[in-house]
């Protein structure tokens, strides 16, 4: 290694370079943000279009479907799905990973500007956003109402107050993107409408609407120019106080003026209340917080947390601010978890070096190289883009125990010289050119492993890609250091020490009689650990048949215990905070949902676990008043007895007793797609097949094992009133479709018809509606007056809806889904007690035993299909990882054969990982998969170390004469047996703070740790005595082909005892 020698030949040069990486790391690291997830690019584009009064059939037919058509003709849409609900549409496109977000987003504005012109004019603008995974509500606010002298703020001051004060003082801090405001009661002008009144004065809503609309405004006019000067000319007609709509004027009958006081009631009020917020059961006013694009988390919460601090001083009497949900927080605890795990899992790596090499000058030089790699790789991951979030810090994390490896080794073959009585320079240059080439290759090795992973496909790819950047970084680093720090400091640091190795004595000093001791004790325990090795290897090689049926039947039995682990896509993590979804009978009031919220807020309350609850009805995920949504703020984990998972039993069993409540929800969500364990649909054309599909299969599966809060995307058909126009009377009495219907509109749903400016300069809307006691029942529709001319005497011709029209109680969907332009069912559950994975399985059985209608299906999406796809992309990663790791140890033997006695300790590690998951009770996830990859490098590490040494002792080692295979497989074992342990319990000991999860939410990252631990340990057990067997099989395999080929045989040395 040239390096090594400049290195050794100017050690000042030497130190500098490895300054620089310091110095480079930590300005890098300065400029990392710090985020919870790599900042990733999902090309997914969502409308939203609003059609107020619409029913959820209407919506789908005159919006939803018209929107995909329009978007489906863009390049590269890979799914299309579509929700049509009561008043509104949501149509998500899923473009193929490959395609720019931006451009993407552009391309549907563009077909949605072409499609504006042909929906109908009630439909409001179509909002085209881009879909950004950190734009969900990163922060919120509770507003709550105080009583202060007996007095309480009213709904409309805390809102007008939020509004115009809070809001604002929000959106100014730098990266909010936006504020949304929920459970507000704004002020508006309310004109409520008389229909006997207007019946008797002979006044149309048209008349009532344009009336209002026309005398409320101003208007420039134009301008007057003089010589020298020039003054606009303003209409001002807007009306000053909310009585004086009363003054204006609708229509005249018989030359007398009506007005609108004469047929309605104007009402300084509110307007009807959309969604609602309770804290603790209390109403308030919740302001969430989106972050822009590419902000900075962290930043952003701090900043918003700041504005609050300032403004406590400024609240108006009888107002109090609670923070509520804080997105920074899980977060600052991953960072601050995984920053403690990885320096505990240093100590525990740097102690075990220590106690092997009995010096701590030794454990220093090998120390050094954990923080030098560690920094170093800070400064590829700003080169690269990175950010500091949960994937990097988990590679840097596992890779503790492989950054201290190479150190290991060379260090330890340094020593080993230094013991052989050689110079420290000499010791030093020897040691790493020797072990050097070995060291080179387990590196590729490693590297080999990681980096298909960084470029793995799909959604799991775009995660994991700066994962395998961050390990290939780290390791190479390391790799750099071993090879030049090591070594020079191995040369000017001599240590003495190392020369009394194994030479015994009296103990003189304290250390002698204290650490000493127990280094001692640990020396002794490696030599008879290396003679019961070297005795266990000695029978291997005389018993090479029954060595190999062990290992066979070993690896047998993995496969026998690998199906008793379950398997899911990303375990869950307990950061303090749950939730839980319900709703109540389909026809809801808001009201009534509110009354049972409130029941089911009292019963969390009871837990102790419990620190505070936030509901919202109607509102986010829960569109509907049917609907509610509990965010539950647990203690911190430290303070509770009951996880977040267990306390989801209890809380299941107890909301049992809240009558007229459905629970669809309860605990955590899944960790990456924030939605249910298992999802699937049922897709066809027919509405009511799908709903009678979904009924069957839901009652089949319902039985299923740990199969828990089970809903469907169709409800019991929502109460509706239909009204069908008789047309042939309708014509007789002049009237048509869109006329009634217009009127019905604003009478029914209401009309906006412009607003007014108060005083303090804000602006109110305006409403024309029916009173609410008009529009209270079916009956009351019937008897709504139309005017359709007037009569020979002057007055107005009436005709009352039920003449002309049919009006029948009804029901209709709550929600109508879509997916790639046909209907689909959504159903969705929780698993307790089981993994997603064969709850999944139990349901597919399920499904593929009904019989499905010719064009019916069924396809499985969310955490399912992520873990499906993603393991597939993970077994493609390691299959490509085994074929690089095949080819650099062909490489490094210069042998087609020898390798494959190195690579079968590769399926000995699936015994440790299966049983290691089953004894924590995990199970097969992502991290554990990660995990198995990152074996297949560690295995094949211990086995180029036994099987280098043994070759190079074939043809003898420097100043010795060369021995024949086995003598030089006992010497191999027993001089590469201290680095293979020291390796391997690094590895051990690095991954522990991680393995049993001690820290809040680390249960996420626990089963990688897991599996590494029990992978290691039997794997390196194993493989001291499987790879030299099965590398004499191998090895006499060669020197038959080599016969058959007329090559000769491999020359090899005469029979030397191995010591």
């Amino acid at each position: 290694m040239w390096f090594t020698q400049v290195s050794l030949r100017n050690p000042v040069f030497a130190t500098m370079v490895m300054v620089a990486f310091v110095v480079l790391g930590v300005f890098s690291f300065q400029r990392l943000q710090v985020d919870q997830f790599p900042n990733i690019d999902f090309p997914v584009v969502v409308v939203t279009t609003a059609y107020p009064g619409a029913s959820p059939e209407i919506v789908e037919s005159e919006v939803t479907k018209k929107v995909e058509e329009a978007v489906n003709a863009v390049a590269g849409v890979n799914t299309l799905t579509s929700r049509s609900y009561e008043g509104s549409s949501v149509v998500i496109i899923e473009f193929q990973l490959t395609i720019d977000g931006r451009k993407a987003a552009e391309d549907v504005r563009e077909k949605i500007g072409i499609l504006r012109p042909l929906l109908r004019d009630e439909v409001e603008e179509p909002r085209v956003l881009r879909f950004d995974p950190a734009a969900r509500s990163i922060w919120s606010v509770a507003v709550i109402p105080e009583a202060v002298n007996g007095k309480t703020p009213s709904a409309v001051e805390l809102t007008t107050w939020a509004e115009q004060t809070f809001k604002k003082r929000l959106e100014n801090v730098r990266g909010v993107g936006s504020v949304t405001l929920v459970g507000g009661t704004q002020r508006a002008i309310n004109i409520e409408l008389n229909p006997s009144a207007m019946e008797a004065l002979g006044v149309t809503t048209e008349q009532v609407t344009a009336a209002v609309r026309n005398e409320n405004q101003d208007l420039p006019v134009g301008t007057l120019k003089t010589g020298e000067s020039e003054r606009v000319v303003q209409l001002l007609s807007r009306l000053q106080n909310p009585q004086d709509f009363g003054d204006i004027i609708v229509a005249r009958r018989a030359g007398q003026a009506v007005r609108l006081s004469q047929v309605a009631t104007i009402n300084d009020g509110t307007e009807e209340v959309q969604s609602l917020a309770l804290y603790n059961g209390q109403r308030t006013l919740l302001l969430q917080v989106q972050k822009s694009q590419d902000e900075n988390t962290i930043a952003v919460t701090d900043g918003l947390k700041a504005a609050v601090e300032t403004l406590r001083a400024e609240l108006p009497p009888g107002i109090r601010l609670e923070q509520i949900a804080d997105g920074s927080r899980p977060i600052r605890v991953s960072v601050d978890n995984v920053r403690r795990t990885l320096i505990e899992g240093a100590l525990l790596t740097v102690l075990i070096v220590f106690l092997f090499l009995n010096s701590w000058r030794s454990t220093v030089i090998t120390g050094l190289t954990l923080p030098i790699a560690l920094i170093g790789t800070f400064f590829f991951m700003n080169l690269f883009g990175f950010t500091i979030n949960m994937i990097t810090l988990m590679a840097l994390t596992l890779s503790v125990g492989l950054l201290i490896d190479d150190a290991i080794v060379v260090r330890e073959n340094i020593v080993r010289h230094v013991q052989m009585g050689k110079t420290p320079f000499n010791a030093a240059m020897d040691g790493t050119q020797e072990i050097g080439l070995a060291v080179l290759a387990t590196t590729l090795s490693i590297v080999a492993v990681f980096l298909p992973i960084g470029f793995m496909g799909g959604i799991i790819g775009k995660f994991f890609h700066e994962f395998g950047i961050t390990m290939v970084a780290a390791v190479l680093i390391s790799m750099f250091v071993s090879f030049t720090l090591d070594p020079m400091l191995s040369s000017v640091w001599h240590d003495p020490e190392i020369e009394k190795h194994g030479q015994g004595g009296a103990p003189r000093t304290f250390y002698d009689k204290t650490i000493g001791r127990v280094t001692g004790w640990f020396d002794r325990f490696q030599d008879d650990l290396a003679d019961t090795y070297q005795t266990t290897l000695r029978w291997s090689l005389k018993h090479k048949l029954a060595t190999l049926g062990l290992a066979l039947a070993t690896f047998v039995g993995s496969l026998f215990v690998l199906p008793l682990l379950g398997t899911e896509f990303v375990p869950k993590a307990d950061f303090s905070e749950t939730s839980l979804s319900f709703h109540t009978p389909v026809g809801s009031s808001l009201q009534a949902t509110e009354a049972k919220t409130r029941e089911v807020e009292a019963i969390l309350r009871q837990f102790p676990e419990v620190k505070y609850t936030l509901s919202t009805l109607n509102t986010g995920n829960a569109q509907g008043t049917m609907y509610a949504s509990v965010y539950v703020r647990l203690v911190d984990r430290k303070d509770r007895t009951l996880s977040a998972d267990a306390m989801s039993a209890q809380l299941r069993e107890r909301l049992r007793s809240v009558p007229g409540i459905t629970v669809t929800h309860v605990g955590l969500l899944d960790a990456v797609g924030g939605n249910k364990q298992v999802e699937f649909s049922l897709q066809g054309d027919d509405l009511a097949e799908l709903e009678r599909l979904s009924a069957t299969v839901m009652e089949r599966i319902r039985p299923i094992v740990g199969l828990v809060d089970l809903d469907a995307s169709v409800k019991p058909n929502k109460p509706t009133v239909d009204v069908k126009m008789r047309r042939e009377l309708a014509s007789d009495a002049g009237m048509n479709v869109a006329a009634v219907g217009g009127a019905l509109r604003t009478l029914v749903a209401g009309t906006t018809v412009g607003n007014w400016r108060a005083q303090n300069g804000e602006s109110y809307d305006v409403n024309v509606q029916l009173a609410a006691t008009g529009r209270e029942r079916a009956s009351d529709l019937e008897q709504l007056p139309f005017m359709v001319g007037t009569a020979a005497d002057g007055t107005a011709r009436v005709v009352r809806l039920g003449q002309v029209a049919e009006v029948v109680a009804s029901t209709g969907p709550n929600q109508i889904n879509r997916r790639n332009l046909n209907r689909e069912v959504s159903i969705n559950a929780n698993v307790f007690g089981r993994s997603a994975g064969e709850v999944s399985a139990e349901i597919k059985q399920v499904l593929d035993s009904t019989q499905f209608p010719p064009g019916y299906r069924y396809e499985f999406g969310g955490s399912t299909k992520n873990m499906q796809e993603s393991f597939g992309y993970a077994i493609s990663a390691l299959a490509l990882a085994i074929i690089f790791i095949y080819m650099i140890l062909a490489s490094q033997f210069q042998s087609f054969l020898q390798p494959l006695a190195l690579m079968t300790a590769l399926p000995l590690t699936l015994i440790g990982v299966a049983l290691a998951l089953l004894m924590f009770g995990s199970t097969m996830s992502m991290f554990s998969v990660i995990g198995i990859v990152l074996l297949m490098g560690l295995v094949t590490k211990n086995a180029i170390l036994l099987v280098d040494f043994a070759i190079r002792a074939r043809h003898g080692l420097v100043g010795e004469a060369p021995m024949d295979r086995e003598s030089a497989l006992l010497l191999a074992a027993r001089v590469r047996l201290r680095p293979i342990l020291m390796t391997t319990l690094a590895m051990v000991f690095g991954m522990v703070p991680l393995a049993f999860a001690l820290t809040e939410g680390s249960e996420q990252r626990a089963p990688m740790g897991q599996a590494v631990i029990g992978g290691v340990i039997t794997s390196s057990l194993l493989t001291l005595v499987v790879v030299p067997v099965v590398y004499c099989y191998m090895d006499d395999l060669a020197q038959w082909f080599r016969r058959k080929l007329g090559m000769g045989p491999t020359p090899a040395g005469p029979a030397v005892s191995a010591p």
